[in-house]
């Protein structure tokens, strides 16, 4: 299989899934457990995207700058700070401790 061929291929199933979405038959989003899960996926799927990529590196746990970020950045939005203002601090501190070490 060439790469366009799979770039191809991402696409249409892509572009299925999103139609799908679209076709799904109103009354079932209605059920009352589906519309108490649905506004919390996103959020489940954005974390588990945020410590795959902070904490995990060649199939081990690891802890590097990356890991010193996310924790910089969950204090500042438990402090509240703006959201820049917290991408701003995570990049800092990852790239601190990386010319650091």
């Amino acid at each position: 299989m060439t790469l366009w061929v799979a770039v191809a291929a991402a696409c249409a199933l892509a572009y299925a899934l999103k139609l799908a979405g679209y076709l799904v038959p109103h009354r079932l989003l209605e059920v009352p457990w589906v519309a108490r899960v649905t506004p919390l996926l996103p959020v489940a799927l954005l974390s588990s995207l945020v410590v795959t990529q902070a904490f995990v590196g060649d199939r081990t746990l690891v802890l590097d700058a990356r890991a010193a970020g996310v924790a910089v950045a969950v204090v500042a939005l438990l402090l509240r700070a703006p959201f820049l203002v917290v991408i701003a601090l995570a990049a800092a501190t990852a790239a601190l401790l990386r010319a650091v070490s």
